[in-house]
């Protein structure tokens, strides 16, 4: 049986998070409390809650923040370079499994590698330091993630959140977190995402657990129709993994669509030849690929999340990247 690998962290993530919350904890004074006020903002203004925790949309919470370790099942934060956590985090999430939940949906686009910073701005929001305040993401180093993951996001269906809106955040001359030097950045990779994904049990399961359907199955033919490539499966050899929203019509005549991926690589599709492995989600009455692999019977790693798929309980996402 295939030992489980995690998959590596995007290289400049842990380390520049170190370095500018060292920062902010040289300008706050050390944290040592297990409570504290809950600030918010609005604009570009900072607002101080009251006794009862309220935040700057008038949401009351039954307890006041505390401190909390970062669990290692939070997948996103875990390896951020910080051990402990505020609750209620930032995007008002109040327990645990609620941010375990909503931060799950995001693993896959951290692998993705669309931006350097990407760890950074989404766990200063899902798991923020524990400090005197909390400290927001300054509105530059949201909109560098966003311009760099937008685009990926939108092969897979999905719109930047309103919840991530970058005007909402501090203008750079607040106290915020800054986005970190372009030398710190992960070059994005030049594959079609969906084909970017690499031969591991973890992030295969992570792609399952996202998607709304699995298949083994046959390409019968590649086209290319304004903008994106679409693939035709074979009328037989198809293996249901997890049926999801499909339906038995969509069975009969199953064609994926790669979300503007006309012109980009896409080495599985370099031969047709063989089986794939094929995971999509139904958007805007297109299935939409969202991860592909070669079925090589010789991967332990495929074996293994194969074997898994039914038994595997997977996180109650509201829908990827929400």
């Amino acid at each position: 049986m295939a030992r489980r690998r995690r998959p590596t962290p995007p290289p400049g993530a842990a380390a520049p998070a170190l370095l500018v919350l060292g920062l902010l904890l040289l300008a706050l004074g050390s944290a040592s409390a297990e409570e504290y006020d809950y600030y918010s903002w609005q604009s570009d203004n900072f607002h101080t809650g009251g006794a009862g925790g309220v935040a700057g949309g008038g949401r009351f919470y039954a307890r006041r923040p505390q401190c909390v370790d970062i669990p290692a099942d939070l997948r996103l934060c875990h390896s951020v370079g910080y051990k402990r956590m505020r609750l209620p985090n930032l995007l008002e999430h109040e327990s645990m499994p609620e941010v375990r939940q909503q931060a799950g949906s995001w693993v896959p686009l951290l692998a993705k590698r669309c931006h350097g910073d990407t760890q950074v701005f989404l766990c200063s929001l899902f798991a923020p330091v524990c400090l005197d305040r909390p400290i927001y993401p300054c509105r530059s180093l949201c909109e560098a993630v966003r311009d760099s993951c937008a685009p990926v996001m939108e092969t897979y269906g999905f719109p930047w959140p309103e919840m991530l809106r970058c005007d909402k955040f501090p203008i750079d001359n607040d106290l915020c977190i800054p986005m970190q030097f372009s030398a710190t950045q992960t070059p994005a990779s030049k594959a079609c995402p969906p084909c970017d994904n690499e031969m591991k049990a973890d992030a295969i399961m992570e792609h399952f657990c996202a998607s709304d359907f699995a298949l083994k199955m046959k390409i019968k033919e590649v086209k290319r129709e304004k903008g994106d490539r679409k693939l035709v499966a074979a009328q037989k050899k198809k293996k249901v993994l997890k049926m999801g929203v499909l339906r038995k019509r969509d069975l009969k005549r199953l064609v994926l669509h790669l979300k503007n991926g006309a012109d980009c690589p896409c080495a599985q599709l370099d031969s047709l030849a063989g089986s794939f492995l094929i995971m999509g989600r139904r958007a805007d009455q297109q299935l939409l690929l969202t991860a592909i692999h070669k079925w090589d019977k010789r991967s332990r790693e495929l074996r293994f999340a194969v074997k898994h798929m039914k038994s595997h309980q997977c996180p109650t996402y509201h829908s990827v990247f929400q």
